[in-house]
């Protein structure tokens, strides 16, 4: 089970700030703190799970291509061997 995603402080105020003015911008709606942290936290809970994932996809992938890179260096360092 993935542990809650605990943005600090500073960060939160920060996304409440941008929902806010995207809710005014956007929708020509004004929403508080609260619902705006409300909003952040139901986004963080649903849609976390599936960017985490997708990031350690990302993750998996680029260490398959830095796997296979080295594979190809070592056996590039590889002596050839001459039968007697």
């Amino acid at each position: 089970m993935m542990a809650p995603i605990k943005l600090p402080k500073e960060q939160k105020e920060q996304i409440i700030s941008k929902v806010k003015a995207y809710f005014e911008e956007e929708r020509s709606e004004t929403i508080g703190d609260l619902a705006a942290e409300q909003m952040i936290d139901f986004m963080i809970k649903e849609l976390g799970p599936y960017i985490y994932n997708a990031a350690i996809d990302d993750a998996r992938q680029m260490l398959i291509r830095k796997i296979a890179s080295i594979e190809e260096e070592l056996y590039s360092l590889e002596k050839p061997i001459h039968p007697r």
